[in-house]
């Protein structure tokens, strides 16, 4: 009778190097931060500082309005990337090459020196504004926030389009439905499964994006406590502070996003 086999577990001794390896960094941090010159109780105090609650809001504001403007021009020139026609084609790989090329700072900037360029908005029969009236600091980190994410988020869009099988368009058509009616009652919704994941990423971006926009003076969360830093000196206590805002407003955005996915999969969970 032969001799009975004995199972031996694998050791994974890589596991036990990155752990103790991880562990060791974290307590380097811990110990750095511990013993560094940092009031910490100026942190907590300023969490709650109007200023910083003001800029907070201004964060929110601008994340949401530029991400929805993104979603509404990726929409658009994902579809317009699909037209039969070569030129409207060409239009919008122009715009996702364009403005995926070209660093977000980069565009926020032309637009809040767009004046440079531009000198007065004409609209015939409204009315007649000079551009530096027009671009605000607002509207420019809209613009140049809002339609850089929209390039990103064609090819979002379209990845997500692509998934759907074509079965279901042709189908569709021949039941007599028109090619918009198509895509709006049938493709989309089941693309959102593909396409809310790496959106809801986009977003967790956008809220951190956003700080770019302290470079032309608009009021975010970094701006504000730039403002503060500048009078007390305390720039790591208040980039501490506009630290873990970030963390909440990206970790709520994160638990949305897991909702959202958990919804527009019901259909294909195991």
């Amino acid at each position: 009778m032969s001799e009975q086999i004995r199972a031996v577990p694998v050791r994974h001794y890589g596991r036990l190097v990155f752990l103790v390896a991880l562990v060791a960094f974290l307590a380097l941090a811990v110990w750095a931060f511990a013993g560094a010159d940092i009031d910490y109780s100026v942190t907590l105090h300023f969490l709650t500082a109007s200023t910083v609650l003001s800029g907070l809001g201004n964060t929110i504001v601008i994340s949401v309005l530029a991400q929805a403007l993104g979603i509404a021009l990726g929409v658009v020139f994902a579809i317009l990337g699909r037209s039969r026609h070569a030129e409207i084609r060409a239009f919008s790989a122009g715009y996702v090459w364009l403005f995926r090329g070209t660093p977000v700072i980069v565009q926020l900037l032309l637009w809040y020196n767009l004046s440079l360029v531009i000198d007065t908005v004409t609209l015939p029969g409204l009315g007649s504004w000079q551009t530096n009236q027009l671009i605000t600091p607002f509207v420019a980190a809209l613009l140049g926030l809002g339609i850089n994410e929209g390039a990103y988020m064609a090819e979002i869009v379209r990845a997500g389009i692509d998934s759907v099988d074509k079965g279901q368009t042709e189908a569709a058509q021949a039941l007599g439905m028109s090619r918009l009616l198509t895509l709006r009652r049938v493709v989309l919704p089941q693309a959102m499964r593909v396409i809310v994941p790496p959106t809801g990423n986009e977003f967790v971006g956008m809220l951190k994006t956003s700080s770019l926009a302290y470079a032309i003076q608009y009021g975010e969360l970094l701006q504000s406590a730039v403002k503060i830093y500048s009078n007390n000196l305390m720039i790591v206590e208040l980039l501490l502070t506009v630290s873990i805002w970030y963390v909440v407003l990206t970790t709520v955005a994160t638990v949305l996003q897991r909702f959202l996915e958990r919804r527009y999969s019901k259909g294909v969970q195991r």
